[in-house]
């Protein structure tokens, strides 16, 4: 089982997006994602957050929200759970990231880019500042073949 956090910046109607590009083998090749990564042992998940925010961006949070749980099921794996944030307050300058480009991308041009199925699900889910929520997502390949919502079955 993999525990990992996931976060996205936000200022001025926009996300801070990576896209990873840099990694020869990555899952996530190609796509445009937010920053975080694996929670190492005796972190918490914000410990994670903090250290992979600042290792990715240069940026020290300041402020930030716990908006999801994500449980991640890829090609018959064990599943990854994401903790998801986004931050609103960060000190510090934004520097280049070695697993991808990071850009910001404004909200409403988010659905145009190469995104994982379910990660346009649960950016709607931001969009609509949704209360905290758990989403399942299954994949078979890069096909989201499932997805439940707080219990309750999307498709």
């Amino acid at each position: 089982m993999e525990f990992t956090t996931l976060c996205y910046l936000e200022q001025q109607e926009q996300y801070l997006m990576l896209h990873r590009i840099k990694k020869k083998e990555d899952i996530n090749k190609g796509k445009w994602i937010g920053v975080g990564g694996h929670v190492e042992p005796g972190e918490s998940p914000e410990d994670c957050l903090l250290r992979e925010v600042y290792e990715e961006t240069g940026l020290t949070l300041t402020e930030y929200r716990f908006r999801g749980l994500l449980t991640f099921l890829y090609n018959d794996n064990e599943a990854e759970y994401i903790c998801l944030y986004t931050a609103t307050a960060w000190e510090g300058e934004l520097r280049e990231c070695n697993e991808g480009v990071l850009q910001w991308i404004p909200k409403k041009d988010i659905m145009q880019l190469s995104l994982w199925e379910g990660d346009r699900i649960f950016h709607k889910l931001l969009l609509q500042d949704r209360d905290f929520f758990s989403l399942k997502l299954v994949y078979e390949g890069e096909k989201l073949i499932h997805a439940v919502l707080d219990g309750r079955d999307l498709f």
